[in-house]
């Protein structure tokens, strides 16, 4: 999967090869896995944590982007977060 992040005021954050993807929606956390319906959802301030595909195809290193809301948008495996 594709993780794509764009602030307004900062550079974009693009990430290749992403095993999973936990957002902090306006419904509550949810997290998203290659094969994910397609979804647009507001996001609540909190942390984009995702785990990086290791090169033998296993979970990987694990990273988190703090955000102050925005929202995400899920299609064909990738996931675009426009953040405030």
């Amino acid at each position: 999967m594709k993780l794509n992040v764009l602030f307004p005021q900062a550079p974009a954050v693009c990430i290749e090869d992403v095993l999973s993807v936990e957002l902090p929606g306006s419904k509550g956390r949810f997290e998203v896995l290659a094969g994910h319906a397609p979804i647009i959802t507001l996001l609540d301030e909190g942390s984009i944590r995702y785990a990086l595909k290791a090169k033998d195809g296993s979970r990987g290193e694990e990273k988190q982007i703090s955000v102050k809301g925005g929202f995400a948008e899920v299609r064909d495996d990738e996931i675009t977060v426009c953040a405030d």
